[in-house]
């Protein structure tokens, strides 16, 4: 190579170092768009990135968050997580046959029963939406629904609609009328509005606590947790845990049943839950699970003495199987049976979630859902917003709209007693009260204004009452005290 064309290759490069640095420098306040990955059809316990597409039911999504999907988190459900893409899924528009011979087989004071003959479809029919009046009452697979949660004495209007893969629904059956039976009252329930918590049954960095020194202003005390029988599918078993119990100098069985009833007897309702963040349960199959089930929680009811029992399954769940066992347990327990539920904020964006479900199969024997408003991204409002955690908002704006498919008297506030009780959604006393008191009265709101006032809203919940106990029961002593005030 000759040296003035050497000459000008090192001048060339010279300039093009501080050409290189601005554009580097540029690229990094313009990313590049996350690219899409095409992922098929959604499955649940699947990781899914930003832009990810998937289809579900005949049509496209694409995920708008980061996140590992559960039963019940089917895209429709979790508009949070999956925007519906237009035009997107297969080309069958033919729509099924219209379901015939809808009959009532069964009815009791609660819940109807209907049965119909099965519809055809050119591809395939996978599912019947079942209406009351107007209204969406269930969502089934098979020829035979069961529609729970009515009143005794009523007569209701149904009819169904089967649908396939792509979407397509079919017309319309022919309306049937069902009139339910006259049924026994339900047994006492705690006051109008109560506050919820759960006492660790394990040892962690909160306060490491005996019952009997749970305060007062607990209204419903929840064990946490009864766990899986590994040698008995579908059982339970519940024991003082070994490290708490050293931790607390001994605390027994024994003593933790006296503990109980000493609380009932101060009109104190105490259940114990099933779930938890690592915790789960088996009734994926009908026998021998779901007598399992019954017959081990019916014994540790009745060892302990206890009201009734908590869902707070965060792994999914068989809904029909699960029902099942809930029904079965309340026949044993009796009228007195005390039923809650703990859903994540995310199990109740949609009225059709796995949570929803299990609500719409028991909502006439449940006490209060009290909805995990913690540990979760950004996630809409009733008014079509996302709502970050940790702000009277995010709890307003989510509970108004759970509360268009859930009655104000069931739906309580979760929230984490402290900072250290949660991963996120922390917010103080205060807040609480304003989101409760915006909810009951139209006051004390943020931005987010209720579509309407609820003045029948339960109460709150917390995770948990051992770390209210750090901070010497700061949410008890201040939210306690202001459900009294309010209508």
């Amino acid at each position: 190579m000759n040296k003035g064309l050497s000459r000008v290759l090192n001048k060339s490069r010279v300039m093009m170092l501080p050409l290189l640095v601005v554009v580097s420098m540029i690229m990094n306040f313009f990313p590049l768009e996350v690219s899409a990955a095409e992922r098929g059809a959604w499955a649940p316990n699947v990781s899914y990135a930003v832009n990810d597409n998937v289809t579900y039911d005949g049509k496209a999504y694409k995920a708008i968050q980061s996140h590992t999907s559960l039963p019940g988190w089917e895209p429709p459900n979790v508009p949070a997580l999956w925007q519906f893409v237009q035009g997107g899924g297969g080309g069958d528009t033919v729509a099924p046959t219209t379901p015939t011979n809808v009959t009532v087989s069964a009815v009791t004071s609660s819940s109807v029963t209907l049965s119909w003959q099965a519809s055809t479809d050119n591809v395939g029919v996978t599912g019947y939406d079942v209406y009351q009046g107007t209204a969406l009452a269930i969502s089934v697979t098979g020829t035979t629904a069961t529609i729970t949660g009515l009143s005794p004495k009523t007569t209701y209007s149904f009819k169904v609609i089967a649908k396939d893969a792509a979407g397509n629904l079919s017309p319309a059956s022919a309306t049937v009328n069902a009139t339910t039976s006259e049924g026994p009252g339900g047994g006492p329930q705690p006051t109008k509005h109560i506050l919820t918590g759960y006492w660790q049954n394990f040892v962690n960095g909160a306060s490491k606590l005996k019952v009997r020194d749970i305060p007062d202003q607990y209204d419903i005390i929840v064990l946490a947790f009864a766990e899986m029988d590994p040698v008995n599918p579908g059982g339970v078993t519940f024991t003082v845990d070994s490290a708490l119990s050293a931790a607390l100098g001994g605390y027994t069985n024994a003593e933790l049943i006296a503990d109980i009833q000493a609380k009932r007897a101060q009109g104190k309702k105490v259940i114990i839950s099933v779930g938890g963040e690592k915790g789960n349960i088996n009734l994926n199959n009908p026998s021998p699970n779901v007598a399992n089930f019954v017959n081990s929680m019916y014994g540790i009811i009745t060892q302990f003495g206890l009201d009734g029992i908590d869902i707070d399954l965060e792994h999914g769940m068989n809904v029909p199987n699960l029902t099942n066992a809930i029904r079965q347990l309340k026949q044993k327990v009796g009228n007195d049976f005390v039923l809650t539920m703990a859903p994540q904020t995310i199990d109740m964006q949609n009225p059709n979630t796995s949570y929803m479900q299990l609500y719409n199969n028991l909502k006439d024997i449940t006490t209060v859902i009290n909805v995990q408003y913690y540990n979760s991204g950004c996630m809409l409002g009733r008014d079509g917003k996302c709502y970050s955690q940790g702000t009277v908002d995010f709890l307003t704006a989510l509970s108004d709209l759970t509360l268009q498919w859930v009655s104000p008297s069931q739906l309580g506030l979760g929230v984490p007693a402290t900072s250290s009780a949660a991963g996120g959604g922390y917010v103080s006393s205060t807040i609480v009260n304003n989101a409760l008191n915006c909810l009951a009265t139209g006051n004390s709101c943020g931005s987010y204004k209720p579509v309407a006032k609820y003045p029948d809203i339960r109460g709150a919940m917390t995770w948990s009452i051992n770390w209210d106990a750090t901070t010497n029961y700061t949410l008890a002593k201040t939210v306690r005290p202001f459900l009294n005030t309010l209508p």
